[in-house]
């Protein structure tokens, strides 16, 4: 926005060259008169939103939530992992700009003390998002907190702060905006930031920051920390109406600014949609989508409806047909309502107001097995969709993301208008329950546990189906819930890594699925299947049966190997080069430790 401001004053001083020097222009914009007009302070402000609010994720690629297709597996989890491809470059832009905003905002005259202080919480609050995000992924970085000046060079060449500096610094901007807050918003404010918001962003960054990641030596008073500001949050939230979304689960998306949100971006249209194309099953969509297709881990994770485990045999899925027509029984129905709110199965309703499926047809991405002596295994798998609306569809996980999809027409996937929740009240609960669990009170680490389970909707009368007791193995229920509760939320990744827990990756090896695979495909060709019909009618499930396919990708080069010896980033060559007194991660060669 600075930019424009400077093009603009710079074009009107032009103008004003050929004009009358008694004539003052009022209207013409100048970075001098921003400053003294309450509507464009605030305007700069909500530019500062504009640029740093995140959306929508499409990030389940290369973790055990999804696919974004075959073969599509990042150098990264594959393990080929080298100082120029896992790098970081720092964009100080978001910086720079809050940085000009907050010593700007201290010479304003046009706006009260509490209209102020309100706008510098906020910004406070971005350059604390800012920075956690750079320190979480690479360590320590230089700390600028103040407008540079340009034209004293040798100032801009700042060293790296350490990372408990950065901290420190983090919490301190985080501890003023928390101060200085309002409760909520309403109305034409609702969605900024609030003390609230703030309160829950630092209980998860303490979190994160407790986390083996940053505390491979267990220090307790990290997560002390991390405990008292995400119970603290807890507490604030509650208190001022927050909670966990008392209707379905589905609903947390669609019935907007609900009690259960608690940092948002509010999507519209026109204005400010969100496109959806790329999380939506591929044959019927006009560019086609591959991304986030559920694989078998997530698939597996939520548990039956009573809170129970649901196990698959995987050899007895091949050889016993009974076996297999109970587990395809127990994966459609009885589950944990999250896993049908969040995931689309094969054979059931399109989640879409889909103009390509005639009458009351369901989606019917599953497969038969056609002979082919030029294939491999001597059969090619071919998806009944080419049968049932002549539309291609790619062998994949054939399993998509259902959770916040906007029921839209195919042409109309651009326009889809579902908020995107950054941090719910279930996160800001877990956060505070996984952190008791890690000093012991695993009475209120388990209670946590219980309350998200009774909200999904579990029926179970001992404990929801957890039966953990133990601290770790409370701690291995923690991952297991946050798998689930949070599936395609953008947080799978990121916990995988402060935890250090990339094994559990590298245990899976290949990217599996399974097919649901036609018994008698003559029914097909002869035109006896019901396209209307759906995989939750038990006469239907009787008519296939599932096949383990344990390499989506068709080519094992492409399993998880990810390197356990590199946790951060490295600093990108061309930063080191730019500033001498940058150091390189002690990881990757250099002297910064990130630990410290």
């Amino acid at each position: 926005m600075k930019r424009n401001i400077v093009a603009l004053f710079g074009a009107c001083v032009v103008l004003m060259t050929s004009c009358d020097l008694d004539y003052t222009n009022n209207g013409t914009i100048n970075p001098d008169n921003v400053w003294s007009d309450k509507n464009m302070i605030s305007s700069f402000l909500t530019d500062i939103y504009g640029n740093m609010l995140p959306g929508w994720p499409v990030s389940a690629n290369n973790t055990d939530e999804g696919m974004n297709g075959p073969t599509n597996m990042s150098q990264f989890a594959r393990g080929q992992i080298t100082i120029d491809n896992y790098t970081t470059n720092w964009g100080y832009g978001n910086i720079d700009r809050i940085n000009f905003f907050l010593d700007q905002l201290e010479g304003v005259t046009v706006l009260t003390d509490v209209e102020k202080k309100q706008m510098r919480g906020q910004a406070l609050f971005w350059r604390a998002w800012d920075y956690w995000g750079k320190v979480f992924s690479v360590g320590g970085v230089p700390l600028i907190t103040h407008f540079q000046d340009v034209t004293n060079v040798e100032s801009l060449f700042v060293p790296r702060s350490s990372t408990s500096d950065c901290v420190a610094q983090i919490l301190a901007d985080l501890d003023e905006a928390i101060e200085s807050l309002p409760d909520t918003w309403a109305g034409a404010d609702y969605g900024r930031i609030d003390k609230g918001c703030a309160m829950a962003f630092k209980g998860r960054m303490l979190l994160q920051y407790a986390s083996p990641l940053f505390n491979p030596d267990n220090n307790k008073a990290r997560w002390e920390a991390a405990y008292k500001a995400n119970k603290d949050a807890v507490d604030f939230l509650r208190g001022v109406g927050k909670g966990l979304y008392e209707g379905d689960f589905a609903d947390i998306w669609y019935d907007e600014q609900n009690k259960e949100v608690i940092m948002v971006n509010q999507f519209y249209y026109p204005d400010h949609a969100f496109d959806q194309k790329n999380i939506r099953p591929e044959a019927l969509t006009k560019d086609g989508a591959n991304d986030n297709q559920a694989i078998l881990p997530l698939l597996l994770a939520f548990p039956k409806l009573d809170g129970t485990k649901l196990e698959l045999d995987i050899e007895s899925l091949a050889s016993d047909p009974d076996y297999n027509k109970q587990f395809m029984d127990d994966f459609y129905m009885n589950r944990d309502p999250r896993f049908h709110a969040t995931i689309f199965c094969p054979g059931t309703k399109y989640p879409g107001a889909s103009d390509q499926l005639p009458g009351d047809m369901k989606y019917w991405n599953a497969w038969t097995k056609l002979e082919d002596s030029e294939a491999s295994q001597g059969f090619v798998y071919y998806s009944l969709i080419r049968d049932e609306i002549d539309r291609g569809q790619q062998e994949g996980a054939n399993f998509y993301q259902k959770k916040g999809l906007d029921e839209l027409t195919i042409t109309e996937v651009y326009n889809a208008e579902t908020d995107w929740i950054e941090i719910r009240f279930a996160e800001v609960l877990m956060n505070y329950g996984e952190c008791a669990n890690e000093l012991g009170k695993s009475g209120e680490a388990l209670q946590v546990l219980y309350d998200i389970r009774k909200r999904a909707g579990i029926q179970s009368s001992t404990n929801y189906g957890i039966t953990a007791t133990t601290q770790d193995q409370i701690r291995e229920a923690y991952i297991n819930e946050r798998f689930i509760e949070f599936a395609y939320e953008g947080k799978r990744f990121s916990d995988l890594r402060r935890w250090k827990r990339y094994d559990i990756l590298n245990n899976l090896k290949y990217r599996s699925t399974l097919y649901p695979v036609i018994n008698d495909y003559n029914l097909v060709k002869e035109g006896k299947f019901d396209w209307t019909k759906d995989m939750f009618d038990p006469e239907v499930r009787k008519l296939f049966h599932f096949e383990y396919i344990e390499c989506v990708d068709k080519d094992k080069q492409y399993m998880f190997n990810l390197d356990l010896n590199h946790w951060f980033t490295s600093v990108a060559k061309d930063v080191l080069d730019r500033n001498s007194k940058i150091e390189q991660n002690n990881e990757w060669g250099g002297t910064f430790d990130p630990l410290k």
